[in-house]
């Protein structure tokens, strides 16, 4: 139940999302696609930067009833970005249990990976399902991703 980054990056990366429910970078699934007016992304951008959380300093302060209840997201382009992905990227191919899907490296930049549903891992088609940062496949996310290799 992991995924691997790989490709044409510097660093090929292993993601275990089961421990990401104790991260503070994590979104509830309904608050990830609520519009925020474009003239504001650049803000929020540099507020995240700015203020980074950590991950796991804050595990006393979530309510354990909240973690077993509510499905999660975690935004990826940090984990690109530590896979130092080249520069002649244009392309992502992501590698599921029915196939691969290729999309653009803006698209995975801007999304987000599901890796909880109701407080629990997904084992049905997961580890994670990816949604797109604009919420455009919000009804049909691509399920199952176990692989993301740049190309």
């Amino acid at each position: 139940m992991i995924i691997q980054i790989k490709g044409n990056v510097k660093y090929p990366i292993t993601l275990d999302p089961s421990v990401w429910i104790f991260d503070d970078r994590k979104v509830k699934l309904e608050e990830g696609f609520q519009d925020i007016p474009p003239s504001n992304h650049k803000e929020i951008e540099t507020s995240i930067k700015l203020n980074k959380p950590s991950v796991n300093n804050s595990i006393k302060k979530y309510n354990k009833k909240e973690l077993l209840e509510n499905s999660y997201l975690m935004p990826i382009k940090e984990f690109i970005e530590n896979a130092e992905m080249s520069e002649n990227v244009l392309e992502v191919m992501l590698f599921t249990q029915d196939g691969s899907v290729t999309i653009t490296k803006d698209q995975l930049l801007n999304s987000f990976l599901l890796f909880s549903i109701d407080g629990k891992q997904i084992k049905d088609q997961g580890p994670a399902y990816l949604y797109f940062g604009d919420g455009s496949n919000k009804d049909n996310p691509i399920k199952g991703v176990k692989e993301i290799k740049m190309i």
